[in-house]
């Protein structure tokens, strides 16, 4: 029971890390966003459509690895 605990836990930290992964990313395309439209590459329409997309790529992926962590847990509780 402990053991199981424990990896549980160690599923939650990965999970997390995980998120923080992609909320790097989020944060970094985003920021290419702007300095791409600063430098005239794109216009401000573009960069809008752009970060909306990237945060709705960011909620999916997140969702996601949230799914994926809750079925370990129920996983992991199960053996």
């Amino acid at each position: 029971e402990e053991r199981r605990k424990e990896l549980v836990k160690q599923v939650q930290k990965e999970g997390e890390n995980a998120k923080v992964a992609v909320r790097n990313i989020r944060r970094d395309a985003i920021d290419k966003c702007k300095k791409m439209k600063k430098d005239g590459e794109m216009t401000e329409d573009e960069q809008k459509a752009s970060e909306k997309s990237v945060q709705d790529l960011t909620d999916k992926y997140i969702k996601e690895i949230d799914v994926v962590v809750s079925k370990k847990e129920k996983e992991i509780m199960e053996i």
